[in-house]
């Protein structure tokens, strides 16, 4: 389960980079078809590590999880904080899990079905 819930929340965070690649802030937060749908990327990430259990959460310190989970819980996004969100917390998070996924690959291992 927690391999699965990394790997969204990884897949989430490339998602959001890939919508936001080449734009500013100001691009961002008129282009709604694009804000809507890092919304719903940042809603997956925020839901995924809501999931994960406090003892995975503190095995990967380095993760701002407080912040990850007020925005499972936070809907009404504005654009200052989802900009700042997307600009620097993803690709931090993204960071971090590549050097877990290197430290503690058995967090990372997904069982197969």
């Amino acid at each position: 389960m927690t391999g699965m819930l990394l790997l969204k929340i990884e897949e989430a965070g490339v998602a959001v980079l890939t919508l936001i690649e080449g734009i500013d802030e100001s691009e961002f937060s008129r282009s709604r078809l694009t804000r809507q749908e890092v919304c719903r990327q940042i809603d997956s990430l925020g839901l995924a590590a809501l999931g994960m259990s406090p003892a995975t959460r503190a095995a990967l310190p380095e993760i701002d999880w407080k912040t990850w989970l007020a925005m499972a819980e936070y809907a009404a996004k504005d654009n200052q904080q989802l900009w700042w969100v997307i600009s620097e917390l993803v690709p931090a998070t993204l960071m971090w899990l590549r050097v877990y996924r290197n430290q503690q690959p058995e967090l990372f291992a997904a069982i197969a079905i």
